[in-house]
């Protein structure tokens, strides 16, 4: 029988090595609540749109206009909501806002983070290609906000 030794220094920095992977990978995952928790219906009147116009000559699946629509979420404290507001120009997102009247204190500063991060990532980015994940270390907003843009898509639709 060969045995090898590895030196303990090899050993020690191997396993930090993989330790430090699991946390990488767990950082990349969605809490629970996250998932499966925010469908909450969002009732048809509750989005709105204004000045739409026909985009058939551009060619896109989208009527150009600005979109109003509220989604919620769930937190571990209460179910959230946040109303979204997108302008769109053949397709394409040229401009956000989003609201939010948040319940629980801890609510109130991850809603603050998403609504100030949001514009960064989905202006001028095409609405079929829209689905935001995290945004400013905010991860449950990110539901209310999907649920919104998915009536949007709808209202928007040509």
């Amino acid at each position: 029988m060969i045995r090898t030794t590895v030196p303990t220094s090899v050993r020690k920095g191997a396993a930090l090595a993989g330790i430090a992977g699991l946390l990488v990978l767990a950082g990349c995952s969605a809490p629970a609540d996250a998932e499966g928790n925010t469908d909450t219906a969002t009732s048809p009147e509750s989005a709105t749109s204004s000045a739409p116009s026909d985009d058939a000559a551009t060619g896109s699946a989208y009527k150009d206009g600005t979109y109003t629509a509220e989604g919620s979420y769930q937190t571990p404290e209460t179910v959230e909501k946040v109303s979204v507001t997108l302008t769109l120009a053949e397709g394409v997102v040229t401009d956000v806002e989003v609201t939010g009247d948040p319940q629980a204190p801890e609510t109130k500063q991850f809603q603050g983070q998403f609504i100030d991060g949001i514009a960064d990532v989905v202006t001028g980015v095409p609405l079929d290609e829209l689905k935001v994940d995290k945004v400013a270390g905010s991860s449950l907003t990110s539901g209310g906000f999907n649920q919104a843009l998915e009536t949007i898509k709808e209202e928007a639709a040509a």
